[in-house]
Order: C-alpha cells, then structure tokens, then sequence
C-alpha cells in the first residue's frame, strides 16, 4: 500500500460518509514524506457547509515491522481536544486497505473519545522519585 493512496482513500471516504453540501463539506490539505513514511491530511468544515465538525487532522506513518510485513498507524486529532486516539493497521494477505481507510475515517467522524479522567494537571501533581541504578 502506498502512503498516499491510502491517506487518500481515508479523504474519499470522510467525503462520503460527511453530509451532501455545494462546494463539498471540507477544505482539506494534504502533506506527505515519503522518504520518512509520514503523511497528514488536515480538515477544515466550510463555513457554508454549517458542520458539527471541529478542524482537525489525521498524521500517517508508515513504517516496516521486524517481520518485514507494513504497518501503518493513524493517529486522530481534533481542534480543542487532549484526545489523540492511535489505529494501527497491520497489512497481511486478506486486507481491505480500502474498509481500513473507512474505519479511519469514521472514527475521525466520531469525534475526540470521552476524556479518559487522567490530564496533564493530574499527572504533573504526582511527585517522581529518582531511581540509583
């Protein structure tokens, strides 16, 4: 699979999945590394389209596992929110990149999970101890 085909794939399927709208539902801008298997597709509603969509973006990144076999993982980010929720998509004979794009794209559509209950203000009150090695 290629970076690109599959982020856009992810597009095509957010498209399809978004509300019929003159213009099309988002603005989207595409970035791709491929010499660092990396890619991100950023999404803005229009303003015309009037969306319950908050701004946000989808970072690839693409890379070999030890058994040789592609793994691309997807993490999902959304404009105001701390969530960043990671999908990874191992490749194997029996792969429907295309069904993977879709589930990518319909969890971006979810919207950020609920918060977990830990945050950053929770975290950094907990004192860290050194540990002698």
């Amino acid at each position: 699979m290629r970076l690109l085909s599959f982020l856009s794939d992810i597009e095509k399927a957010l498209i399809a999945e978004s509300p019929v709208v003159d213009g099309g539902a988002w603005e989207s801008s595409r970035m791709v590394n491929f010499h660092h298997g990396l890619a991100r597709l950023s999404l803005t509603p229009r303003p015309a389209a009037d969306l319950p969509f908050p701004p946000g973006s989808i970072f690839l990144q693409a890379f070999v596992l030890a058994d040789g076999s592609l793994c691309l993982k997807a993490n999902l980010n959304w404009k105001g929110s701390d969530a960043f929720p990671v999908m990874s998509v191992y490749s194997t004979p029996s792969l429907n990149w295309k069904l993977e794009a879709s589930r990518i794209a319909m969890a971006w559509l979810e919207g950020p999970p609920a918060s977990s209950g830990v945050s950053m203000d929770s975290m950094e009150s907990h004192q860290l101890t050194a540990v002698a090695g």
